[in-house]
């Protein structure tokens, strides 16, 4: 099944499950969202959205967001910015997990995933007595690109 038949089947269910109505302009929103590749704020997905569909309003956008995240589909994420970004949590039967690396100066995220870290952070909750249910590590520094100028 590809991400875009798993979101799409995964979001309809849901829609349906709760009595709601699954409309074009829901579908055309998480179109947009999911092909963004990226950790877009709200504002970045209206644009894209009025860009693509300029009959679809900004409250829309958000409602939609909203079900997205209600539905396991879409992470709302702060990176100490001052505003949410989404982030797809589909793109098959489920993801594997991964973490953040965040540029302060320019916000760009980089998406990682670390075996080692994984071990580690297990080891230290087993050393405390600890049973992880979910975590996630956010590393905020300089990237690259920001660092050559």
């Amino acid at each position: 099944m590809t991400a875009r038949q798993f979101w799409k089947r995964r979001l309809t269910e849901y829609i349906r499950e709760r009595g709601g109505r699954v409309t074009p302009a829901r579908l055309q929103i998480a179109e947009v969202f999911f092909s963004m590749g990226s950790h877009p704020g709200i504002e970045t997905l209206s644009a894209e959205v009025k860009r693509r569909f300029p009959g679809i309003g900004e409250a829309t956008v958000y409602r939609t967001m909203r079900l997205l995240c209600d539905a396991g589909l879409a992470g709302e994420r702060q990176f100490g910015e001052g505003f949410s970004r989404f982030e797809p949590i589909c793109g098959s039967a489920g993801d594997s997990h991964h973490d953040h690396l965040i540029c302060v100066h320019c916000g760009a995220i980089v998406e990682f995933e670390d075996p080692g870290i994984e071990r580690l952070q297990d080891r230290v909750a087993e050393s405390h007595g600890f049973e992880i249910t979910s975590h996630r590590l956010e590393i905020f520094g300089i990237c690259g690109n920001c660092r050559g100028r």
